[in-house]
């Protein structure tokens, strides 16, 4: 007779323990042929993008501040939806197409793009700034690089509310979309990547010079808009590279936002970090950090590395281990896109 056991936590994590992705990276591939393969399915599994449309973008208004000047932006990413944005430019930036931009994506926090940008209309917005070191695209443009931070679908200006049930936004916005075959982080890396196509226009930015960081949700955008858009030219992952079974199965640290269907049956958060290669890559690990333990952090760096050393790019992957908890470091992001941006 079977052992008789009723908790459906134990049978995720027994299931997830047998189980290896299918295309995890193995030291015995060829690193060419395993990168072709990886990508042709982690597309296949995002399923089709939205048809491009005119952005259209409209800059609202300019504000200036002490170090940048502020702009609302707002551009069509498909038929039916538009990305607000924050725009900073730091003073004495040229429009003469030779500068160098960042995209910043958010994390998983209802205040979407605001604080990120270092805009504080609220208490909360100064509290998770100050909890987080959130501001790094205002931080960014202090130390010279014009910033692009979106909100993204169900966040800041693109949410709808709480949901009457108590449920998290993400997951019904998950099921809702499954349902019909489209799934939100698709959409958000497509939002991303019409992001990199507005940045593109824009007269004071070299769009060989485009780099993209994130912290949480934010670390998850950052590795699957890296992933697949190549004109992303450097990326900083803040706190999120780390094996689904840990932080997704064991723990359930994740929202219908950051997941695709059939995932974890061929592909590890490290593997969607390894397509970068050999690209740039900084991945920034707290040792407090209590949203994605270290442990799990510096496993996922590990096993980056290994692909990072298979493409021969071992010296462009740069780890950032700090002291703190769940937040943006501060330390080696400003030297490393000044180094390859």
């Amino acid at each position: 007779m079977s052992r008789r056991q009723f908790s459906m936590q134990a049978y995720w994590d027994r299931k997830a323990a047998q189980l290896r992705p299918r295309l995890h990276f193995d030291e015995d591939v060829d690193y060419a042929a395993w990168r072709q393969q990886a990508l042709q399915k982690l597309l296949e599994l995002m399923g089709p993008f939205p048809e491009k449309v005119p952005l259209a973008a409209e800059i609202e208004y300019t504000v200036e501040e002490e170090h940048f000047f502020r702009q609302r932006v707002v551009f069509d990413s498909e038929e039916d939806m538009s990305v607000p944005c924050q725009v900073l430019i730091p003073k004495g930036m040229r429009a003469d197409g030779t500068n160098p931009a960042i995209l910043c994506s958010h994390g998983h926090g209802r205040f979407g793009k605001d604080p990120v940008a270092g805009l504080v209309s609220t208490p909360e917005h100064q509290a998770d700034i100050d909890l987080m070191n959130y501001d790094y695209a205002a931080q960014m443009a202090r130390a010279g690089f014009l910033t692009l931070t979106p909100d993204l679908r169900g966040f800041g200006e693109r949410r709808d509310g709480d949901d009457p049930l108590g449920r998290d936004t993400c997951n019904v916005n998950f099921l809702k979309g499954g349902i019909m075959g489209l799934y939100p982080l698709t959409l958000n890396v497509w939002d991303m990547k019409c992001c990199v196509d507005y940045l593109c226009t824009r007269p004071e930015v070299d769009p060989e010079r485009i780099g993209m960081m994130g912290l949480s949700q934010g670390g998850t955008m950052t590795a699957f808009t890296a992933a697949v858009e190549p004109r992303i030219k450097a990326a900083d992952v803040i706190g999120y590279v780390n094996p689904f079974a840990s932080f997704g199965v064991h723990r359930g640290n994740f929202c219908g936002s950051q997941i695709l269907p059939g995932l974890y049956q061929w592909l590890d958060t490290s593997d969607i970090a390894g397509l970068i290669a050999p690209r740039p890559l900084l991945l920034e690990m707290g040792v407090a950090d209590s949203c994605f333990y270290f442990q799990d952090l510096w496993q996922g760096y590990r096993e980056t590395r290994r692909i990072y050393e298979a493409a021969g790019a071992e010296d462009r992957l740069w780890p950032d281990v700090h002291p703190g908890a769940h937040a943006f470091a501060g330390h080696r992001a400003f030297s490393f896109f000044k180094q390859y941006l």
